[in-house]
């Protein structure tokens, strides 16, 4: 399994526009949307990654946790589905609807919206404000597949409650680890 880091795209950063398919819902949604009132979170992730098998009911939890607090939940997959067709749009319509996923579940086929966010790695998280602008990004927490730390999403729910309390995050923002994504060749 490759440990791929995330690229930290520097905070302040303005959330990149994009409308795509949502796989459960097969409509074309954007991300004005599906923005939250006060916050919105956007995590790259795919159906097969063992890292994000890993985090998957900790997802579920914080979005069902924050969505009533004005938080908006995205999650897109940009992986090349001719050589990871169980990361295809119908697939992935399977496992958000098995898992749960109280957010839509996007497809980026040409890669263009993963590219413009500078992700790296599935998972790959970030937490932007009310204006779109960056205030976090990197793990959800320590818990990595076969470390036995908890997955509980510490990292991201602090971001988040410093976010909701208008308080800058003073703590370290550390890279998510995780699966590369499979870019197309």
């Amino acid at each position: 399994m490759a440990r791929t880091l995330s690229n930290m795209l520097p905070l302040g950063t303005k959330a990149p526009e994009f409308k795509l398919k949502d796989t459960v819902s097969d409509t074309h949604l954007s991300l004005q949307s599906l923005r939250g009132k006060k916050g919105t979170v956007i995590m790259f992730i795919c159906n097969h990654c063992p890292f994000v098998i890993h985090v998957n009911p900790q997802l579920v939890k914080l979005a069902n946790d924050y969505i009533n607090k004005g938080i908006g939940f995205i999650a897109i997959s940009s992986n090349d589905v001719i050589n990871y067709p169980q990361d295809g749009p119908g697939p992935m319509k399977k496992h958000a609807i098995e898992n749960g996923y109280p957010f839509p579940y996007l497809y980026d086929e040409t890669q263009e919206v993963a590219k413009s966010y500078d992700a790296a790695c599935t998972p790959d998280i970030y937490l932007f404000d009310n204006e779109l602008q960056l205030t976090y990004r990197g793990q959800l927490d320590d818990s990595r597949p076969g470390n036995g730390i908890e997955v509980t999403g510490k990292d991201l729910r602090f971001a988040l409650k410093c976010l909701l309390a208008n308080k800058e995050n003073p703590q370290l923002q550390k890279p998510s680890i995780g699966c590369n994504i499979k870019w197309k060749n």
